[in-house]
């Protein structure tokens, strides 16, 4: 990888999410060499990806350059690699251009879309995950609508402009009520030969109601909002087949629909090389103790979605949000100084739960902050502004807030483009008689 020899302890993070961005952050000050390494060269803000793939924002907005962190620092290098496999008893690094030692690693990978082995709905649905991900979405949501105007079957019509949400969390929440404000807002100024009655969102949830993560009184606010907003909601509901044009579930209701959007879950991006017992097989995330040290390992951390702390309050590890990763980072960054000099007294992690927010629209939002339990314009002031702050670099901050303005007074989105077109392999709209 060309990373130079030093006499200082080599610190490797892989990932450059919420946790990696606030370790390399506060280790700076460190006598190490600190490497980086991430399949991107940027970091993404995921909670606004929504934003992207429903034309409210544009991609560059939610990223920032991780080399930005380099700047007049020394001893700091980053690698725009993937990550293979990990020797953990050699520690060597194995990547696509190349191998690394380390004296210390510190993963924080994130997570992947979870299809639960199901290859079909893997290879046909839609994931949003990455900006990339996101900006297929938005090309084939607005390729969709393009092609409907020039339709004249209205059933072929209805499947193009069908839209099925599985997974009824943050995420899905989020985007199901950013497609109906796209509907209201956007459909009749831009394709007003469109029948808006024609467009259906549909969202779809496993469990009993949506929002399961959040309060009683967050499911029920937010499924007020998206009633009103026109999505229709089905609760116990779960997919088991889409084969790109029709999307079948467990009690037999079948949707037509040429974009079918996965949010139903995610499983830990976990690195080949560890021996099972490190790992939970369902998740995929590393077994951490409370100093987040892999199983088994002094020198190897998790840290975020892909660590799995056990402990009284969460037994099935925490919340895979962003909290946990910063908190976690900011944590091993204070212990890291005794860790090099091989000190006992390591602070314990101890997570605070600061709340949990979803957005549905236009002035609606929900927000579970402690026993304070919101929902309406209050929570969606709170969620704007945590959201603005939270992202990366002044420049972005003040473009989304630019852009959120623009569309509110507005009452329009500016980022309609279709940079690139999306290819549904092996896909084909279907006629009215086979509808």
């Amino acid at each position: 990888m060309n990373v130079p020899k030093s006499d200082l302890p080599r610190v490797v993070v892989i990932g450059g999410g919420f946790a990696g961005l606030n370790l390399v952050k506060r280790l700076r000050k460190l006598p190490i060499q600190l490497v980086m390494i991430n399949k991107h060269n940027y970091h993404a803000f995921q909670p606004l990806l929504y934003q992207i793939s429903t034309s409210g924002i544009e991609s560059d907005s939610i990223a920032y350059p991780l080399r930005m962190f380099i700047k007049k620092q020394q001893n700091f290098y980053f690698r725009l690699a993937d990550v293979k496999e990990i020797d953990p008893n050699n520690k060597i690094i194995k990547a696509d251009i190349g191998e690394l030692s380390y004296d210390y690693l510190i993963i924080n990978t994130g997570t992947r879309t979870n299809y639960f082995g199901n290859k079909e709905i893997k290879k046909h649905s839609m994931p949003m995950k990455t900006i990339p991900q996101a900006l297929n979405l938005r090309s084939l949501i607005l390729q969709n609508f393009e092609r409907a105007t020039v339709e004249t079957d209205i059933e072929t019509q209805k499947f193009l402009l069908n839209f099925v949400i599985v997974g009824a969390g943050p995420t899905g929440v989020e985007l199901a009520g950013a497609i109906a404000e796209f509907k209201k807002s956007v459909l009749p100024l831009d394709f007003p030969d469109l029948d808006p009655e024609l467009m259906q969102i549909n969202l779809l949830e496993g469990a009993d109601r949506v929002l399961p993560p959040m309060s009683e009184h967050a499911s029920k606010k937010s499924t007020k909002f998206l009633k009103e907003l026109g999505v229709q909601i089905h609760t116990s509901t779960i997919v088991t087949s889409y084969d790109g044009k029709l999307a079948t579930t467990k009690d037999g209701k079948e949707f037509a629909t040429r974009t079918l959007i996965w949010s139903a879950g995610v499983i830990a991006n976990r690195i080949d090389g560890f021996a099972e017992e490190c790992s939970e097989p369902r998740s995929q995330r590393y077994f951490v103790n409370e100093f987040n040290q892999i199983k088994g390992f002094k020198d190897v951390f998790a840290l975020g979605d892909v660590a799995l702390m056990e402990s009284k309050d969460y037994p099935r590890g925490h919340p895979q949000v962003a909290q946990p990763a910063i908190q976690q980072a900011n944590n091993l960054a204070k212990n890291f100084s005794k860790i090099l000099k091989g000190q006992d007294g390591l602070k314990p992690f101890v997570y605070k739960d600061k709340g949990s927010m979803a957005t549905i629209g236009r002035n609606k939002a929900v927000a579970d902050i402690k026993k304070l339990k919101f929902g309406g314009f209050f929570a969606w002031f709170i969620w704007m502004f945590v959201h603005l702050m939270s992202l990366v670099g002044f420049r972005n901050r003040l473009v989304i807030f630019i852009s959120w303005v623009y569309n509110y007074t507005n009452y329009n989105k500016g980022s309609r483009l279709i940079v690139r077109r999306y290819s549904v392999r092996k896909r084909r709209v279907r006629t009215n008689a086979e509808l």
